[in-house]
């Protein structure tokens, strides 16, 4: 179960957390060309995705109700473990981030360059918050691989 669970955790990852990543990084560049529906796009993928990287919390979660095959047989984490609370902790930062500062911004982008106002004004805060995003998420992976304390 555990080499199944951990499949799991690294695809949705993989497929959920990297697109999340990229529209997160990469949202200014519509800001900033006044491409509408590319703005609109990028609002639409991190909702989308962020939802979907739910999946890769809760499998994880289950992951850690596993016992590993390696080593002792012992459970592969425990919540109190350092790099798992302080991943899930940055995750919800992540998600805060984009799903309350980012996601609005873009809309509110899109909708002012359909009436053709200025976004100028917007363009560094979708880039800087696109950027504390993407230094979550390679936080994380950070965590996961080194796994302090451990």
């Amino acid at each position: 179960m555990f080499k199944i669970l951990f499949a799991l955790h690294l695809l949705f990852a993989i497929f959920a957390v990297g697109p999340l990543v990229h529209a997160a990084t990469t949202a200014s560049r519509g800001v900033r060309t006044g491409d509408g529906s590319a703005t609109a796009a990028s609002a639409r993928m991190l909702r989308i995705y962020a939802y979907a990287s739910v999946l890769v919390v809760l499998i994880g979660m289950g992951l850690m109700s596993v016992k590993t095959p390696y080593g002792n047989h012992a459970k592969s984490g425990d919540f109190s473990d350092t790099w798992i609370w302080l991943s899930t902790l940055l995750w919800l930062v992540a998600m805060v981030i984009v799903l309350v500062v980012l996601v609005p911004t873009l809309e509110t982008v899109s909708t002012k360059i359909e009436k053709q106002e200025s976004v100028v004004t917007l363009t560094g805060k979708v880039a800087a918050s696109g950027g504390v995003v993407g230094l979550i998420f390679a936080a994380i992976v950070f965590l996961m691989v080194y796994q302090p304390g451990r």
